[in-house]
């Protein structure tokens, strides 16, 4: 299952069933579950740590260090879940000492090619991220996000679970749950109803949701107002708690 030409540092920790490719190089302080598939020219630097089912496709850079300037080689981590699909040309840098330490990434996530995740980002499951989107330090995507070709996200920024990242958008302020934002600059148009209902989503949470976006980020009701009257679909549907905690926490304010 090792390509003859692949090269294995002594100290990576290989788990049962794993392929590695032609001219791959796995360096120390590397483990790797079960049953992944590391395709030819990939290079994998640690301290890393990567799950089970993965599969790495050509010439991506997993686990090296941090494009950042006040990296002086400590040593610093990336976290991989399961089943994750990673294609061409990715990238993911590990974290920073001055960041969270190490960069995590879930499971069940696409990365088409030329996709980047850099120091110190936390990135949930279920995302898909199409060709280019890119991520700067510090940046936290939730579950179920879609991020369109092309996207880059500015450091520290937050994208919540269910977002949805229109081609080519540019995004510097956070994107809250269950949205739809695109442009350059990013503007956050509305709840994004359509990948809502495919997911199972209710008409009823959905319209909750849609009045939570309007009142808290299109009308010109207080906030104070606003929570008031929001306040039974807090109680009712946990989504609207966490759409208005999302958008009351946000430390970039909301791109709108």
């Amino acid at each position: 299952m090792i390509h003859a030409s692949a090269i294995i540092d002594p100290a990576a920790e290989l788990g049962s069933g794993v392929e590695v490719g032609a001219y791959s190089i796995i360096g120390a302080d590397v483990v790797i579950g079960d049953n992944c598939w590391i395709g030819p020219h990939v290079v994998i630097a640690g301290p890393c740590r990567i799950g089970k089912d993965n599969k790495i496709y050509q010439f991506s850079s997993i686990g090296e260090a941090p494009q950042d300037l006040k990296y002086a080689g400590e040593p610093t981590l990336l976290e991989l879940g399961d089943r994750n699909v990673i294609r061409e040309y990715v990238t993911f840098n590990r974290g920073t000492v001055d960041g969270n330490g190490k960069t995590v990434i879930g499971s069940d996530n696409l990365f088409m090619a030329y996709c980047h995740v850099a120091h110190d980002c936390i990135v949930g499951s279920h995302s898909v991220f199409a060709n280019a989107a890119s991520l700067a330090g510090h940046v936290e995507v939730g579950d179920h996000a879609i991020l369109g070709g092309f996207t880059s996200v500015h450091q520290f920024t937050q994208i919540g679970t269910q977002a949805f990242c229109g081609l080519g958008t540019v995004i510097t302020q956070d994107i809250p749950p269950f949205s739809t934002a695109a442009g350059n600059r990013a503007k956050t148009f509305g709840i994004n109803k359509e990948g809502l209902r495919r997911k199972g989503y209710s008409n009823e949470l959905i319209r909750a949701l849609h009045k939570s976006f309007r009142l808290l980020l299109k009308s010109k009701t207080s906030r104070e107002e606003a929570l008031a009257e929001l306040r039974p679909l807090i109680e009712l549907y946990p989504e609207v708690e966490l759409f208005t905690n999302f958008v009351i926490n946000s430390k970039r304010g909301i791109a709108r």
